[in-house]
C-alpha cells in the first residue's frame, strides 16, 4: 500500500526538517512530498536536505497547492498536513489505521474537543471563528463534526481524486468537509494532540481577511449544495417583509373596503412578487443539484470499477 505524506509550506524554514524527520521516523515507507509555495526563506533547499521529495508550486494560496498535490501524487491514502509543526506525526498512524481499517474517505484530526487548541493557541478570535464555521456546517448539513478548520486529514484515493479543488487559500479545509457531507463521503474524527508555533514562526493566516473567505467560500458551498434551504430562507424574507408591509393595507381594506395606503400596497405586492421568484429559484436549482448528484453517483461508481479493473 503506497502512501503518501502531503506538506504545503510557505517560509516554513524553522520547522519544515523537523516535520519531514518526524514523518519518516513514524511512516519510514511513506513517500514524504513538500511543496514550496513561493517561500521568501530556505524552506525548499531544507525540505531537500531533509529528503522529502519537493516541488514549488507558483500559484500562491494553500488551495492551489493542494490542487496540485491531488493531481500530481499518485497513492492509496493520503495525509495533509501543515509544515508548521504544531500537528504531531507520532500520532499518525492511530488516524492512517482508522481510515484503512474501517475503509473512511476523510479522518479529521481533531485539536478542539480536548482543549488542547484553546490551551495552546493564543491568537485572537481564532477559536471563535473555528466554532462559528462549525455551528454554520453542522446546522447546514445536519452533521456532527468538531474540528471543521483543521489541517490533519487523512484521505482516500476515492476521496482525492474525486474532489475538485476551487479555493485558492485557507478555505480549502471547509471546502473539503462540505464536499465530503454533500456527496456523503464517510467521514470520521479523532481527537489529536495541538501544539502552537515553535518561536520565530509565525502563522500565515489573517484572522478577518481569511475570515471573510471562509463564510465566503461557505455560502457559495451552502447555495450550490442545498439551493432549496438557502434560498428558501432568502424568499422566507421577502414573504416577512411583504406581511409586515402589506397587514396595514389588507387591515385597511377590510375596515373600509378601500385603499389609501397605495405605495405600501404596490411594494407589498413587488416584495411577494420577488419572495416568489426566488421560491421558483431554489425548485429549479433543487432540481439541477439533484442531477448533479445523480451524475456524481455514476462518475464515483464508474471511478470503483476502474480501480478495482486494474488491481
Amino acid at each position: 500500500m503506497k502512501i503518501a505524506v502531503l506538506i504545503p509550506c510557505y517560509n516554513e524554514e524553522i520547522t519544515v526538517t523537523k516535520v519531514v524527520n518526524d514523518f519518516k521516523i513514524a511512516l519510514p515507507k511513506a513517500d514524504i512530498y513538500v511543496y514550496d509555495n513561493n517561500s521568501k526563506d530556505n524552506t525548499f533547499d531544507l525540505a531537500v536536505k531533509a529528503g522529502a521529495i519537493t516541488r514549488k508550486e507558483s500559484n500562491q494560496g494553500k488551495g492551489n497547492v493542494v490542487r496540485s498535490m491531488f493531481r500530481d501524487i499518485e497513492a492509496d491514502y493520503y495525509i495533509l498536513v501543515d509544515g508548521d509543526d504544531t500537528y504531531p506525526a507520532e500520532e499518525v498512524e492511530g488516524l492512517l489505521s482508522l481510515a484503512i481499517n474501517e475503509n473512511i474517505d476523510m479522518v479529521i484530526g481533531d485539536r478542539l474537543s480536548n482543549g488542547t487548541y484553546s490551551q495552546e493557541n493564543k491568537r485572537n478570535f481564532h477559536g471563535f471563528g473555528n466554532k462559528l464555521i462549525q455551528s454554520l456546517v453542522n446546522w447546514i448539513f445536519k452533521s456532527k463534526i468538531n474540528d471543521i478548520m483543521t489541517g490533519y486529514r487523512i484521505f482516500s484515493k476515492r476521496f482525492v481524486k474525486n474532489f475538485p479543488v476551487l479555493s485558492q487559500g485557507f478555505q480549502i479545509e471547509t471546502e473539503m468537509t462540505v464536499f465530503a457531507l454533500n456527496y456523503k463521503f464517510k467521514i470520521k474524527e479523532k481527537q489529536i494532540t495541538y501544539r502552537d508555533r515553535p518561536e520565530g514562526s509565525f502563522s500565515k493566516l489573517n484572522t478577518f481577511k481569511d475570515g471573510y473567505r471562509v463564510l465566503t467560500i461557505l455560502s457559495s458551498l451552502f447555495k450550490h449544495s442545498k439551493p432549496v434551504l438557502f434560498f428558501g430562507l432568502i424568499s422566507f424574507l421577502f414573504v416577512l417583509l411583504s406581511l409586515i408591509v402589506g397587514i396595514p393595507v389588507i387591515i385597511e381594506f377590510i375596515q373600509t373596503h378601500y385603499i389609501t395606503l397605495v405605495p405600501s400596497a404596490i411594494l407589498a405586492s413587488g416584495l411577494a412578487i420577488v419572495a416568489f421568484l426566488f421560491f421558483i429559484v431554489a425548485l429549479i436549482l433543487d432540481s439541477m443539484a439533484y442531477y448533479n448528484k445523480l451524475e456524481f453517483e455514476y462518475k464515483i461508481n464508474q471511478y470503483i470499477l476502474n480501480e478495482n479493473y486494474k488491481k
